[in-house]
């Protein structure tokens, strides 16, 4: 769905994990982009009616691109930058209290 305009211009390529899946991304591009790029292409599910949610301005005002990262829950995807050995997982839950998944 997206993909790369210029990739011979990519900086360093790093290993980070989604949903315990390992991918390959460029250090400091943006999660967002990268969740966008890969199956099933959204970042979270609402807490009530379980739809799909994606990002959306790209800039952390919708607050649609929430994921857990490192262990963070409810962080906005579009303002993390990538870096290796990153733990990324996409939050269908509505976190809990003490910020864990519920």
């Amino acid at each position: 769905m997206f993909r790369k305009i210029d990739p011979a211009r990519a900086p360093s390529p790093v290993m980070l994990t989604i949903d315990g899946v390992g991918v390959t991304a460029d250090e400091g591009e943006p999660l967002a982009a990268v969740l966008l790029r890969n199956a099933p292409y959204s970042c979270r599910r609402t807490p009530v009616s379980g739809a799909s949610r994606a990002p959306f301005c790209m800039m952390g005002v919708c607050f649609e691109c929430l994921v857990e990262v490192d262990g963070a829950t409810s962080t906005r995807s579009c303002l993390v930058r990538v870096r290796d050995g990153l733990d990324v997982r996409r939050q269908n839950h509505r976190p809990g209290p003490d910020g864990g998944l519920a």
